[in-house]
């Protein structure tokens, strides 16, 4: 089984929008997904997609597929046709003034636990650099543990609580930051992790076809 990273389009939002309803207990509008998509100067949003076969690209091996995984930047290089795969999870990120704030990441329930919410924190790494955000920051509900374990993996700590911030059932959220994503530290622990992560998943491409200001 493979995993590609792209960029959300508008007519992934059927995709995207039938993992929202199995992961949250509201949604996101079509109109409020497509305003964000319509300005890539501050938000990035993208998606994993699946195939169970190779890569298209008969060019693409383990070593190529490796060396391009754990490269900072996630570049448009591979030319691989990813648009007709199946969505198992998404996730975006937007600016605000040099802060880069974490708005969503949802996985389908039949592909939790193998790694791909790992894969998109990666990708929304890779984004905030190129947004030249200096930190990142998010909200997750305090009830939810495991995707608080899966920030910390990625260096964010608990810095405070917005009351009753969640409008279902009135649930605190736990508002979470990570250092100066520019730092060595940082950089070594998300390279680590792009490592690891590739060891598991054995080979991965790591694909953006073209820019999102391409895309829209």
């Amino acid at each position: 089984m493979y995993f590609f990273i792209d960029y959300m389009q508008v007519d992934d939002l059927p995709e995207v929008h039938a993992i929202d309803g199995l992961s949250f207990p509201y949604q996101w509008s079509t109109a409020t997904y497509t305003n964000e998509l319509n300005a890539p100067h501050h938000s990035r949003y993208v998606v994993v997609r699946m195939s169970p076969q190779t890569p298209i690209n008969p060019d693409i091996t383990p070593q190529s597929a490796f060396k391009r995984f754990t490269n900072r930047w996630l570049r448009p290089v591979i030319p691989l046709v990813t648009h007709r795969l199946p969505i198992v999870g998404h996730a975006g990120i937007w600016l605000s003034l040099d802060d880069g704030h974490v708005t969503t990441i949802a996985v389908h329930p039949d592909y939790r636990r193998q790694g791909i919410g790992e894969l998109l924190m990666l990708a929304l790494i890779d984004q905030a650099y190129a947004l030249k955000a200096q930190q990142l920051t998010l909200e997750v509900r305090v009830s939810n543990i495991s995707a608080q374990n899966l920030y910390v993996k990625f260096g964010f700590r608990h810095q405070g609580e917005r009351k009753r911030y969640y409008t279902d059932n009135g649930e605190d959220a736990s508002i979470m930051w990570t250092d100066d994503i520019h730092t060595a530290a940082f950089q070594e622990r998300v390279h680590d992790l792009r490592q690891r992560l590739y060891q598991r998943l054995k080979t991965m491409p790591v694909v953006f076809t073209t820019p999102p200001t391409n895309r829209l």
